[in-house]
């Protein structure tokens, strides 16, 4: 299940629950909390394995990037050879050759740029959902302890 579906499971239990009257303290279905905590626990992992994907698809892009740089530059070389082998265009060859690398080059930087910004998105946002994540499941220990030590209070 998606982090967010479970996030919004959480809510809605929130908004479920019943308050306690003169406090701004609700009571919580127990089960159900721990049940959306322990779904959470497992949803958590698959979005780290889906940043890794991420990852390794970058790191796939670079290198099919490297590669065809690589296949680029070696064309603009046999092009290159090509016309020095004509005196007559040996100029023309040197000045097509360099094109042709600084527009391989240039490409595969874009294409690097493009690679790293997409990863450091999709992290940047799995970073913001977890800490969100993390700050909701803090908020419920926090209300669940200031339940139980208004019961255990009582019971003294």
């Amino acid at each position: 299940m998606d982090i967010l579906q479970l996030i919004d499971r959480l809510e809605e239990l929130f908004n479920e629950s019943r308050s306690i009257p003169l406090t701004r303290n609700v009571m919580v279905d127990e089960d159900r909390m721990l049940d959306i905590i322990d779904q959470m626990r497992i949803a958590i992992p698959e979005e780290v394995k889906r940043a890794q994907q991420l990852l390794g698809q970058r790191d796939r892009l670079l290198a099919q990037a490297q590669e065809e740089a690589n296949r680029t530059l070696e064309l603009a070389r046999q092009k290159a050879d090509q016309l020095i082998a004509r005196e007559v265009v040996t100029q023309e060859a040197i000045r097509r050759a360099e094109q042709i690398v600084a527009q391989a080059r240039a490409e595969a930087e874009t294409i690097r740029a493009d690679a790293d910004a997409y990863a450091m998105n999709s992290l940047t946002q799995l970073q913001d959902e977890l800490e969100q994540i993390s700050k909701q499941v803090a908020n419920g220990i926090r209300l669940l302890r200031e339940e139980l030590e208004k019961k255990n209070s009582k019971a003294l």
